[in-house]
């Protein structure tokens, strides 16, 4: 059965994969190429169910715990980054390691290093357990406080507040993370805030982009798997900018039901979302009977993160 009202599928841009995803999948890849199988992978690499299978069938084997790592094993870090505690146990188990932290994560990190070191400790807004909070907050043993929401900046006490800076996880909402921000410096009027918002690039372009999209559809449908923040934060954008949005982790996911009465369907993918589960959506809809695809314009990303040392 087709559904005759529906005519146009209206692709975000820019949508998908970033730059730290990109290198993150290649750092794998080469690994395996280089080292051959198994090469273990500390956490689900990027959080896509579709390229997590698809290296699982190449010989990477995805572990939490590197007690279940073999000695002399192949071990890359997933690009969420780690905390400080696991790169000291792999280094001193002896692993060879790859690191596939995104560098804007990593910068963070160097900041919370640096700044630690000249006394100051650190209120971090993120999301509770998800693997980029835990590796930022590991970067210390104390002093770096989670804030998930504007109600926790009450509740969060600080050992002094003449040293403090804000930090923040880089796939959250911007807005979101924009109103966190402001009441924790309404409490500590002194904070310092990063030069550079932590967001980084990729979440907030394609946040943008959503924003756009939702205003020309009735629809908007996000490419991402369940554990992917960034594709959750799309889904939210859209539904705030008032057009009604699912997230799918694949064609499969989609139901006939959403498109009732819909003209215009707007598609995006979260940075993890590899283009090939976009390709299939966008048939997936054309047997639903849209009859024709446009992109919109947005920014062109041109990013690219150099591999690390023995993988180029």
């Amino acid at each position: 059965m087709s559904n005759n009202s529906l005519q146009e599928i209206v692709l975000a841009a820019p949508r998908g994969f970033c730059a730290g995803v990109d290198r993150a999948i290649d750092i794998v890849d080469r690994a395996l190429e280089k080292f051959g199988a198994p090469v273990y992978v500390r956490h689900e690499i990027v959080h896509n169910t579709f390229v997590v299978a698809d290296l699982k069938n190449r010989g990477a084997i995805f572990i939490e715990d590197l007690a279940d790592v073999p000695a002399g094993a192949t071990l890359v870090f997933s690009a969420h980054g780690v905390p400080k505690a696991v790169e000291e146990e792999a280094a001193r188990r002896g692993f060879t390691v790859f690191d596939a932290t995104c560098p804007l994560v990593t910068k963070v990190h160097v900041e919370v290093a640096k700044l630690h070191k000249e006394g100051f400790e650190f209120i971090m807004i993120g999301h509770k357990g998800h693997p980029e909070v835990e590796g930022t907050m590991g970067q210390l043993l104390d002093g770096i406080y989670l804030v998930e929401d504007v109600a926790d900046v009450a509740h969060v006490s600080p050992k002094q507040t003449e040293r403090l800076a804000v930090v923040t996880q880089t796939t959250l909402s911007v807005d979101d993370a924009a109103l966190i921000t402001e009441a924790v410096v309404a409490r500590f009027p002194n904070i310092r805030k990063p030069k550079m918002q932590d967001i980084c690039y990729a979440t907030q372009n394609r946040q943008d982009a959503v924003k756009v999209l939702s205003n020309e559809v009735e629809l908007v449908i996000v490419v991402g798997s369940p554990t992917s923040s960034n594709s959750n934060r799309l889904r939210d954008v859209a539904q705030r900018s008032g057009a009604q949005s699912y997230m799918v982790d694949n064609a499969d996911e989609l139901k006939e039901e959403w498109f009732e009465g819909v003209t215009r369907v707007g598609l995006t993918a979260g940075a993890s979302a590899p283009d090939i589960l976009v390709q299939q959506v966008i048939a997936r809809m054309r047997a639903l009977g849209a009859v024709s695809v446009r992109t919109l314009d947005g920014v062109e990303e041109t990013i690219k993160f150099p591999l690390p040392k023995g993988l180029k």
